[in-house]
């Protein structure tokens, strides 16, 4: 590889298949790893999410010292902010007693603030021009964000919408077939795309979490928490082994190899 290429290689993966099927399981850990501790270790939501931001920050600032794309890394992040987005979401909605209307909206906001702040600081908000402290610091923010907000939207639409998990799942699923398909048969933003598709991950991942571990009265399969944790945790383990998953490349610098 010239030195061109490994430039312009990126310190997130590319976004293939396999970096959806990883990201949807991520985010069902995230879903039962939180309420594993603010539920069954009954730590409650604010300490709960105090120790995942505590994670998030070190494994985040690990992730930017890094200086090449490592898999295992970048998915301890991401499950880190799956985690952490869960609690946090659940301490909006309930413990500040905004409801889930209001702690989606909120979210909502900071997220759109997130976005416009990273694109007039660099000019894009794409995940192809990541290969910057700078950028990358933007891009984790921004994602925390998504994954807090797609927790509430979750339990919005499975709670309060009256649809049930397999029902929240479901419209979800039918989202992401929707965006699947304007990528495939349309000329649309790739960007924004990618970050609708991300944003839903999130909420179809908190409802199937939830439909895991949730109590039969209230329509889950009462699956012990930690033990779906380690399960799903073991899965994602193997599945980032098996799919070999490669760094992005900043646009243009492919070309110049």
């Amino acid at each position: 590889m010239n030195k061109a290429v490994k430039e312009g290689l990126s310190k997130v993966p590319e976004v293939t298949l396999g970096f959806w099927i990883v990201k949807i399981i991520a985010t069902t850990l995230g879903e039962t790893g939180g309420d594993a501790v603010s539920m069954t270790m009954n730590l409650g939501y604010a300490l709960a999410s105090i120790i995942f931001i505590g994670i998030f920050l070190v494994a985040v600032f690990v992730q930017i010292q890094a200086k090449a794309f490592h898999p295992f890394l970048y998915w301890a992040v991401i499950v880190a902010t799956t985690t952490a987005g869960t609690t946090m979401a659940d301490f909006a909605d309930r413990s500040l007693g905004i409801g889930y209307p209001g702690g989606a909206s909120l979210l909502f906001v900071l997220l759109m603030i997130s976005l416009c702040v990273w694109y007039w600081s660099t000019g894009s908000i794409s995940v192809d021009s990541i290969t910057s402290p700078k950028v990358e610091m933007f891009y984790w923010v921004t994602i925390m964000f998504s994954q807090t907000l797609g927790t509430a939207l979750g339990d919005w639409m499975a709670d309060t919408a009256g649809l049930g998990y397999q029902g929240g799942a479901l419209v979800f699923s039918v989202g992401l077939a929707f965006i699947a398909g304007v990528y495939f048969w349309t000329t649309f933003s790739r960007t924004m795309l990618f970050w609708a598709a991300f944003i839903l991950t999130r909420p179809l991942g908190a409802t199937l979490g939830d439909y895991l571990d949730k109590p039969l009265t209230h329509g889950g399969l009462a699956v012990d928490r930690i033990t779906a944790s380690l399960v799903l945790a073991a899965i994602m383990i193997v599945l980032i082994f098996l799919l070999r998953q490669k760094a992005g490349y900043h646009p243009g610098e492919r070309a110049k190899s």
